[in-house]
């Protein structure tokens, strides 16, 4: 693994979640932010002059219950929604009623494998198998029919040890895209770090950009630089706060 330089200013900063900065849970519902993870954000958002964002497969109100009563901006479902540096929410389609119809189809799978969890989170819909890691094949055959019946609605992403039905054509990369050309962000060197699949859509953009992007944990990935997991990627970024303006 290849450590990231500790980075110039000014940054814009965009960090995923949950397995980057927050233990992976069983259901997402059981993570709790501690106090240290806030003052670093709260840190962080100083040192880039506001210009940080969370870009997560959670819900906006999923962050927000994570943080509370500190409101970041935020980038929720993949892209799905995104409130911005002002503070205005975007919302990138309304409910879909052919979700409704994947949802209940879903369901019905998942009432004969109670160790599986579904969460629905308005645009999209996570089929969480961590519990049951055996079940992985059925539950992809699964999301690829479902992402089928959506007729071309929805796309499929994977992550560990989940499947996610979403929104076609959104994206990590397109919401950071979108925040970079608003004028709290607009001119700053882009930096992601994430640690999952989804978070490659993240990287793409960063890198096209000139960014830094930061691959946090093993496996593939198209970020040049690593760090080994969450507590080194808490660490490299306090470092960043606390480094001098120049």
């Amino acid at each position: 693994m290849t450590p990231p330089p500790l980075p110039p200013r000014p940054l814009a900063i965009f960090l995923d979640l949950d397995g980057t900065l927050l233990e992976q849970r069983d259901d997402p519902a059981e993570a709790r932010a501690d106090a240290a993870l806030v003052d670093l954000l709260d840190r962080l958002a100083a040192a880039a002059e506001g210009a940080l964002a969370l870009v997560s497969g959670r819900t906006v109100a999923s962050i927000d219950r994570l943080f509370a009563p500190r409101r970041f901006a935020a980038a929720g479902q993949h892209g799905a929604e995104r409130r911005d540096a002002a503070g205005v929410l975007h919302r990138h389609g309304a409910p879909d009623e052919r979700l409704a119809a994947l949802r209940r189809r879903a369901e019905a799978f998942m009432a004969r494998q109670p160790s599986l969890l579904l969460e629905e989170k308005g645009a999209s819909l996570a089929l969480h198998y961590r519990r049951a890691p055996h079940l992985e094949p059925e539950v992809r055959a699964l999301c690829d029919a479902l992402v089928e019946e959506g007729g071309g609605a929805f796309v499929l992403q994977a992550g560990k040890h989940v499947c996610e039905i979403k929104p076609a054509g959104r994206d990590k990369g397109v919401a950071i895209a979108e925040f970079m050309a608003e004028r709290t962000f607009r001119g700053r060197l882009p930096l992601f770090v994430g640690d999952d699949l989804s978070d490659e859509f993240g990287f793409a953009a960063v890198n096209r950009l000139g960014g830094i992007a930061v691959k946090v944990g093993a496996g593939e990935s198209i970020a040049p630089w690593r760090l080994p997991d969450i507590r080194a990627a808490r660490g490299w970024l306090a470092e960043y706060a606390v480094q001098p303006v120049i």
